[in-house]
């Protein structure tokens, strides 16, 4: 068999099993009928979108499966960065001392996932808002704006969440 055509399978086998997955917790019943209602469906989506769900040129497993030691390390340091941008927040909203500015940076993450998460990561840090994701580029709002270069500002805002999501996802 052609490695196209397996990666094709693959990517919908693990498309079946995620939407099963997701079917079971918010079902939660497993009698006869809605387990073999909820494979059905789960083959029938999976077969309508399983390109979508996982990319074609991300043939590796690493691209969307993250390493559990290493996402909860991460989930430890975006609740510290979400507990350290709160309180200047709160500094910022009773002294009126803000800058609001767009701006622009790149990652160096490779996986689509991972790129998602990290804007999700900013938009839910307070002061922070991702307007667009494209690529490797990302532009944010940020609220508290030292600077104008797109390097720093990116280091800035993204502060050790992209260190630790390239070790979640390689």
């Amino acid at each position: 068999m052609r490695p196209d055509r397996v990666w094709k399978i693959v990517r919908f086998v693990i498309t079946t099993g995620v939407i099963f997955i997701v079917w079971l917790l918010f079902s939660g019943s497993f009698d006869g009928f809605s387990l073999v209602a909820g494979l059905a469906g789960s083959i029938l989506i999976s077969a309508l979108t399983y390109d979508v769900f996982i990319a074609r040129d991300q043939a590796n497993l690493r691209f969307f499966l993250p390493r559990p030691v290493f996402l909860v390390i991460y989930l430890g340091v975006l609740v510290a960065a979400l507990m350290v941008s709160s309180v200047t927040m709160l500094r910022a909203v009773i002294s009126g001392a803000i800058s609001p500015r767009v701006v622009h940076f790149r990652t160096r993450l490779r996986s689509d996932l991972a790129r998602m998460v990290l804007a999700n990561s900013i938009t839910l840090t307070p002061g922070t808002m991702t307007l667009d994701l494209n690529d490797d580029h990302l532009t944010v709002h940020w609220l508290f704006c030292h600077t104008t270069h797109s390097g720093a500002a990116g280091d800035v805002v993204k502060g050790r969440l992209e260190k630790h999501l390239r070790k979640v996802w390689l």
